[in-house]
């Protein structure tokens, strides 16, 4: 069994406390304090040793650019797709991807300008481009089908962030968002580790996990990738299940900006055959694209709209406030979630102080 509770938990009460003895542009909790005495990763800024990935064309090479990390606990190397502030001290927005975890062609790098729209706005943007079907957790057991160990959290949250901001020049603080089941991930591991990120989002997910109903949405996801979630945290319900769960566990995102968003399922414009068309899909393929979007895309959308409210409700009773975006249309699909990175900007901006 995991350790349920981090030094990074009683680190962040320390660092809130010192409040006005901590630099201002920085987040109060630091790397080091998470990292504990974690074993860091090496990064490295160029091709990934033995990978010859989709994405890899898509990058300028000027701030734009594909870098990698070793990651001690998994034994292996991750692939980053990052964009570079154009100047020093800026923070950092990592950006998870969803159940392609950046392994095939349904990733932010392939399917959206995230990198594009963030140019301008002076950060740091870090996509890992690896964890299919991983819920970039801490998995109790190994799953050979998706690569043996799977230690994503620690690699995200304590090997991965000292090294790979004082390779960019980073100014200390950090923001995480993530879509479909990594909207999942980034509440969680902002509430294992308060005070480390400076602003969440989270966009058409379910926070919840370990109920039979949300369980069974785990399950789906994680069965693509030939597991089953029992290999992330045991039985539905155990203590690390539950310690597992953004909605239980919400109270770690007090004092966060948040920004949660979801759609109903119910079709929108970004799910019409011309809207398709004009994204480069043809004319004779689009009806039926927009079809399957409109069935399962709409199927699960509805699904994550169901937990994104009881998260809501969650958060209200606590008295955390966020910044909700309930779409009155809108499937689990791309265009929406691009609109997102653009909503939740102004939160994200926020919690940096720009």
């Amino acid at each position: 069994m995991k350790l349920h509770r981090s030094v990074a938990a009683s680190a962040a009460v320390l660092a809130l406390a010192l409040g006005s003895a901590l630099p201002a542009h920085s987040s109060p909790v630091t790397p080091a304090q998470v990292a504990g005495d974690t074993p860091l990763a090496s990064v490295h800024e160029g091709a990934t040793p033995g990978l010859d990935p989709l994405w890899r064309n898509k990058l300028d090479g000027k701030r734009q650019v594909e870098m990698w990390a070793h990651s001690p606990s998994m034994n292996r190397d991750v692939p980053l797709a990052v964009l570079k502030a154009s100047s020093p001290n800026r923070p950092t927005l990592y950006l998870l991807n969803g159940a392609d975890g950046g392994e095939g062609s349904v990733n932010w790098v392939l399917r959206t300008d995230a990198l594009d729209f963030y140019a301008d706005k002076d950060i740091n943007v870090v996509i890992p481009m690896a964890g299919a079907f991983s819920y970039y957790m801490d998995w109790q057991e190994d799953a050979p089908s998706i690569g043996g160990v799977q230690n994503w959290e620690t690699f995200l949250t304590k090997e991965l962030p000292g090294p790979l901001e004082q390779a960019l020049g980073a100014n200390g603080q950090r923001a995480i968002a993530g879509m479909s089941m990594s909207a999942t991930s980034s509440l969680l591991l902002a509430e294992h580790n308060p005070g480390f990120y400076d602003a969440v989002a989270s966009f058409s997910g379910c926070a919840a996990t370990s109920d039979p109903v949300t369980n069974t949405f785990v399950r789906l996801t994680v069965n693509r990738g030939g597991n089953k979630p029992e290999q992330i945290w045991g039985p539905i319900g155990s203590e690390y299940n539950r310690y597992n769960d953004a909605l239980i566990n919400a109270e770690g995102l007090r004092g966060t900006p948040l920004y949660i968003s979801n759609g109903t399922g119910i079709m929108g414009e970004y799910d019409t055959p011309s809207y398709l068309i004009e994204q480069g899909v043809s004319p004779a393929e689009a009806p039926i694209v927009s079809g399957r979007i409109a069935v399962e895309g709409g199927v699960i959308e509805a699904s994550t709209n169901a937990c994104t409210h009881a998260m809501k409700v969650r958060l209200d009773t606590l008295g955390i406030p966020a910044d909700y975006n309930f779409r009155p249309v809108g499937t689990h699909s791309w265009g929406y979630w691009i609109q997102d990175l653009r909503d939740s900007w102004s939160t994200i901006a926020r919690g940096f102080g720009i």
